[in-house]
């Protein structure tokens, strides 16, 4: 009997191959696995199943009501990942073989790796457990003796039983929490009607409650003034610059604000600088040598931290790109890790990186490579190489693969690994810091000078060295100082107070929110929750830049260039959450908690009924405070709008659910207008409310949710309703006939006309929620209408912009538009619009498909005269415009293509040349025409080149303007521009 041994990915599959090889014999390579007399070994990639409710305990979206929560299933059943169903299928085949006997849990060396293996197992087995006996591989190191030595120890599936228990529960805890959890945030939030999604997690909320408290803090700021006192004093050896400062100064524990170099009134700072001004001061100093340690391998979230600040890649490009040079070009270690040391036996494959590196074609990094080499910088060293510091995985770091073909972003991020990884070997940087008081009638002013005695590891850095200088700051820091002799007396030159102002906290970019993400449990005050946070912070390196991602999506958070700013709808979760009295979910508490109490069943000192009950208490406890709580708004700090009620003039607040006026005193009932501040599922920002009750229209806006929870866009405008004498919200789609259907005379003023009319020739305006011929309205100079040309401005879904409208004027046809919406289907599809004059109107157009379809095997087999397999092949060509009887006769006569063979024709496609300018984008080196256009796509996304107000359209920079000749091209040129750069 065989055993199967079932890793996490692909790669490591091949590592464990290749280790076993010498002592169990030569492996056979087939599609999914390699096989020997011994094993076979396959491999997941990542989680091929998830937990999912069972039919019977669970309820679709549109049924979501307290009346179906909360839902605690007595079981879980599984559901393969979508994405991964034919891997999942490969592995289960294995699984299912008379000739396998046992099983090998080769996954990594965690708790995930416990749950994906657990879960595939299981479903492997079916209705009945798969009953074959498991072994547990524990690697902390991949290399092929490592590989051996834990085969040579396999642990036993009792031994495992308390990581398993614990992986279930988290899978099973987060479910329940977030299915429960959202589904009640979202009854409560829909109860006046509509369907207002509200997402909340264990993780997600926590972060988004992180960064609401900063938009907090920074809203309710109030800037201070304050002064600093710069002066210049001359030295026989020339000057240099100093600032006031107290040494008598203390920290004020009430107000951070306060600095020993700060003064608060501009007399105060006055005094300072015309008591100093000219007069003699006497110096001291003191000189000492320092040290600056390069920075820790990366781990992913450093990675992504790094990669943020430097080119201002988003967390989910740095994994993509990180990703892709694990697997497509073998040339870093697995990204997905939370570890910044390496295996303690790692030394000698360190030795081997820095010898590719030493050889390889990075000149501009392959000489310290030979230096680390040459100078024996290579050594143990327990800050690099802690067995205690490497979890699941270790840090990131080269491989032994030299890469090439890498397009500039994936080139950026090598880089940044390469030169890490040197740079840790390499001796610390070394300084002389010296600290200069100048005193003078009474008056203390400090200089502080860093100058770099040996550079160390910043030689690495090159220019970037004076970046990297710890506390290095304009004015009186990391700036040589010109030498004073012991008892110099010295003359304060120039003295000048400077006014400056407090500033509020700067807001989250992904860089600090991942690291607030990391450290977060730096914020729970219970001493052993934060030590089990400790390791683990909000989320893990592989899912924080998802977490990112789907508050975006969400839109809970914006983007804004690095900026993420918490919306509108972010605030009302924070307030439903505190008003409910269910803080617990925005708080990181609650994972500490989690992973204390997981930490405790790993070691067998809680059971997992014991978690999961707990658990289920948590659930009923929020599904009850959302369904019980029966008060008409909840309590929170609401804004009151500058724009007064367009009724009575009356100021207008905000509460939970509504504006509403509330009189002209701002205390009393108003005068009964008001209106949702989540209409359909979409929450107001307070600039768009301002906007809204000042023009009575805005729009088109997206982010609208149909009752059943479809999305849509429109423009939402504020009508006079004679019936009620006020003003009422209503949704706008583009269908407003008012001036057709009253006779209502049209001033088009001194609007500016789009273009010409293609029916009649006149005018085209804007009119209302649709572009309109000037003569499709009554008007001073035509009463009666005489021409039907009309277009929405919102089309399925789909925003027209002038722009865009302008374009179908003047071309005929706007640019490929994405955000079109099938009726029927409920499916997103791209389409141009077009101006059809057989049909008289505005349609559709449709791309070509970039599959077109294969005739030749068709013909081929027409050609026969086979009858039979003629009427099969009319009916693969599902695309062909012409009737059958024409395909028929066509491809009867055709005659049999000549066969190419596939190998030479790949040959052929992979040797295309860049032209220089090309080649100073994607690299020199022979490329595939597919690859052209990704290589491409990787640099415009990575320098954010494309247009911010229209996707669609790509602005060039230097290299790129080489290459398109034109400052802008839309993104459907790219293929025949690059066509022209390749030979």
């Amino acid at each position: 009997m065989k055993t199967l041994v079932i890793a996490e990915k692909p790669s490591v599959a091949q590592d464990i191959v290749r280790a076993l090889t010498p002592v169990s014999g030569k492996f056979e390579k087939h599609d999914e696995h390699f096989e020997n007399d011994q094993y076979v070994v396959t491999s997941a990639v990542g989680h091929l199943v998830e937990i999912q409710a069972p039919e019977a305990f669970d309820v679709k979206r549109g049924k979501w009501s307290f009346a179906h929560l909360p839902v605690i299933p007595p079981y879980f059943d599984l559901k393969p990942v979508d994405k991964t169903k034919t891997r999942l299928n490969a592995v289960v085949r294995q699984a299912k073989r008379k000739d396998v006997g046992a099983l090998v849990n080769a996954c990594d060396a965690g708790r995930e790796g416990e749950l994906i293996f657990r879960l595939i197992e299981q479903y492997a087995g079916g209705a009945k457990p798969l009953g074959k006996p498991v072994k547990r591989l524990w690697l902390q190191s991949m290399t092929p003796q490592a590989i051996r030595d834990g085969f040579d120890s396999l642990r036993s599936d009792k031994q495992m039983q308390g990581l398993a228990d614990a992986a279930r529960s988290r899978s099973e805890a987060d479910w329940l929490v977030g299915i429960n959890g959202t589904r009640a945030m979202t009854a409560f939030n829909s109860r006046d009607g509509g369907f207002f999604l509200t997402t909340v997690g264990r993780v997600q909320t926590p972060t988004l409650a992180v960064m609401v408290e900063r938009e907090e803090q920074i809203r309710k700021f109030i800037s201070r003034d304050y002064w600093e006192v710069h002066a210049t004093f001359l030295a026989e050896a020339g000057e240099y610059p100093a600032k006031w400062f107290d040494p008598a100064w203390k920290k004020d524990p009430e107000d951070g604000e306060k600095r020993a170099d700060r003064v608060w009134s501009e007399r105060e700072a006055l005094a300072i600088a015309q008591a100093v001004r000219g007069k003699a001061a006497t110096v001291t100093e003191e000189s000492k040598p320092t040290t600056q340690a390069s920075p820790l391998l990366f781990d992913l979230t450093s990675l992504q931290r790094e990669a943020n600040g430097k080119f201002g890649f988003s967390a989910k490009t740095t994994l993509a790109l990180a990703q892709s040079l694990y697997e497509r070009h073998k040339a870093l270690t697995y990204p997905r890790t939370d570890s910044r040391a390496l295996p303690e036996d790692y030394l000698p494959v360190v030795k081997q990186t820095f010898g590719m590196l030493a050889d390889s074609g990075l000149r501009h990094l392959a000489p310290f490579a030979r230096t680390a080499l040459d100078e024996g910088y290579i050594k143990p060293s327990k800050r690099i190489f802690d067995n205690s510091k490497v979890s699941d995985h270790f840090a990131i770091i080269p491989t032994l693969q030299a890469p090439s073909g890498l397009s500039e972003a994936e080139q950026k991020l090598y880089d940044l690994v390469v030169r890490r990884f040197m740079a840790v070997f390499f001796p610390s940087a070394e300084y002389l810091v010296t600290t200069r008081i100048s005193q003078a009638v009474g008056h203390s002013f400090k200089t502080e000078g860093k100058v770099l005695v040996r550079p160390g590891w910043l030689a690495i850095y090159g220019k970037e060295a004076a970046d990297e200088v710890a506390d290095a700051k304009e004015g009186d820091k990391g700036q040589s100082l010109v030498p004073v002799k012991p008892g110099e007396m010295v003359r304060a030159e120039v003295v000048e107070p400077k006014g400056l102002k407090t500033r509020p906290p700067a807001r989250y970019s992904e860089a600090t929110l991942l690291g607030a993400m990391e450290g977060a449990g730096k914020l729970v005050d219970d001493d052993e929750l934060r030590e089990a946070m400790q390791e683990k912070g909000l989320g893990t390196p592989a899912t924080r830049a998802a977490i990112i991602e789907g508050l975006l999506n969400e839109k809970y958070i914006l983007r804004e260039g690095r900026e993420l700013i918490p919306t509108a709808k972010a605030f009302q979760l924070m307030t439903l959450l505190r008003g409910l009295g269910v803080e617990e979910l925005s708080k990181p508490e609650l994972t500490g908690e989690w992973e204390y109490k997981l930490a405790q069943m790993e070691h067998g000192q809680l059971s997992r009924d014991a978690f999961m009950r707990e658990i289920a208490a948590m659930t009923e406890h929020i599904v009850k405070k959302a369904k019980e709580y029966d008060r008409d708004t909840v309590p929170g700090d609401y804004a009151t709008l500058s724009t007064p009620c367009p009724n009575c003039g009356g100021v207008v607040k905000e509460n939970y659910r509504r504006y509403s006026c509330t009189g002209a005193d701002g205390a009393s009932d108003g005068c009964g207008f008001s209106f949702g501040k989540t209409p359909a599922g979409r929450t107001f920002e307070s600039t768009e409310v301002e906007q809204f009750l000042r023009d009575k229209k805005i729009g088109p806006l997206d982010g609208f949710r149909s009752k059943a929870g479809w999305p849509f866009t429109a423009e939402i405008v504020l009508k006079y309703n004679d019936e009620d004498k006020n003003w009422k919200l209503e949704f706008d789609f583009g269908d407003d006939r008012k001036a057709e259907e009253t006779g209502e005379l049209v001033d088009f003023g001194d609007a500016e006309p789009l273009g010409t009319c293609p029916k009649c020739g006149g005018r085209v305006f804007e009119h209302g929620s649709n572009y309109v011929c000037e003569k499709t309205v009554p008007t001073a100079a035509q009463p009666t209408p005489s021409c039907d040309f009309k277009s929405g401005k919102i089309i399925l879904q789909q925003p027209v912009e002038r722009a865009q409208m302008h374009k179908l004027l003047a071309t005929g046809k706007t640019d490929l538009l994405d955000k079109f919406v099938s009726m029927r289907t409920r499916r997103p599809f791209k389409a141009f619009l077009a101006w059809d004059a057989e049909a008289g109107k505005v349609n559709f157009e449709f791309a070509p498909s970039k599959f077109p379809p294969r005739k030749t095997a068709a013909a081929k087999t027409v050609a026969s005269g086979d009858r039979a397999a003629l009427g099969k092949a009319v009916k693969t060509l599902k695309s062909a415009a012409k009737p059958v009887k024409k395909v028929a006769a066509k491809a009867a006569t055709a005659k049999p293509a000549a066969k190419t063979p596939r190998k030479r024709a790949e040959s052929t496609a992979a040797g295309l040349t860049p032209s220089e300018a090309l080649a100073a984008v994607i690299g020199a080196e022979p490329v595939a025409r597919t690859q052209v256009i990704k290589k491409l796509w990787d640099y415009i996304k990575a320098n954010g080149l494309q247009d911010a107000a229209n996707k669609r359209a790509i602005n060039a920079d230097a290299k790129l303007l080489a290459v398109f000749g034109k400052p802008q091209v839309t993104m459907f040129e790219l293929a025949g521009i690059a066509g022209k750069h390749l030979s």
